[in-house]
């Protein structure tokens, strides 16, 4: 047992408890859209992943947990693990107010982050069977992706059976993205600075071979003076020159 997903394990039974024995607690840490928008209680976006609508709810979320949330740990450390657990698991329950933001219909449970950690565990090992109900073997790859289209199709037919389907598909997304894409802000800093980089090294090298190209044209206005003089110059070639002249002086002031 990893140290994250055994103090969740935990965290969520207990929680689970003291549902049963307060059942107002529901209510009051679930996550209520309209009670964030006109009472402003934001810490429901984390207190909702710690409650759950009954024990089955409770045991396949925990399981699930256990199954694949051990293995990920230990590949990405207990850090790693807890920021993923909960940037996705908020993330879910954002997508769902998103959704429908003057709902008064309470949103509880783990999934959204369950959903996340299904999809990371099929990046991790795409090719992992896994038994569904303990008998029948699957890909856990083909696992997410029917997980998934089941989510749509609720989503489609808009299902109204107590599920929250945005947020599980919230979950799933913004996990997918966390992982596939570089969010580090030393990373997207690194980044910025090789785009200004290479902004300045091309504006140099215009600047060069523009400059290039003057004493190009210079080099040919004094072979032609060697030839006629200075007064046998076109009116265009005394401009190359006067050009040029105020070239050179800029640089030797800058």
């Amino acid at each position: 047992m990893t140290s994250a997903v055994k103090w969740l394990l935990i965290a969520n039974g207990g929680m689970f408890v003291l549902q049963q024995v307060f059942p107002p607690l529901t209510a009051l840490l679930g996550l209520v859209p309209w009670k964030v928008v006109h009472e402003a209680v934001l810490y429901q976006f984390v207190t909702y992943l710690f409650l759950h609508g009954g024990f089955f709810h409770l045991f396949f979320n925990m399981l699930m947990l256990w199954m694949f949330g051990r293995e990920l740990e230990e590949q990405w450390g207990t850090r790693f693990f807890l920021k993923f657990y909960f940037l996705t698991g908020i993330g879910a329950g954002v997508t769902s107010f998103l959704v429908g933001p003057s709902a008064t219909a309470v949103t509880i449970g783990a999934s959204g982050a369950i959903m996340a950690l299904l999809v990371a565990f099929a990046l991790h090992a795409p090719d992992r069977l896994v038994y569904v109900w303990f008998l029948f073997p699957i890909k856990i790859k083909y696992l997410v992706m029917i997980l998934i289209a089941v989510e749509l199709l609720a989503v489609r037919n808009q299902s109204v059976d107590g599920v929250a389907h945005f947020a599980h598909l919230g979950g799933a997304l913004i996990g997918y993205l966390y992982l596939k894409a570089d969010w580090r802000l030393a990373r997207i800093g690194q980044r910025f600075r090789d785009f200004t980089y290479e902004r300045r090294v091309k504006k140099l090298r215009k600047k060069h071979a523009a400059t290039r190209q003057v004493m190009d044209e210079v080099d040919r206005v004094l072979d032609r003076i060697n030839e006629v003089g200075y007064e046998g110059l076109s009116r265009e070639e005394k401009r190359i020159l006067e050009e040029a002249s105020e070239l050179l002086s800029r640089k030797h002031n800058s």
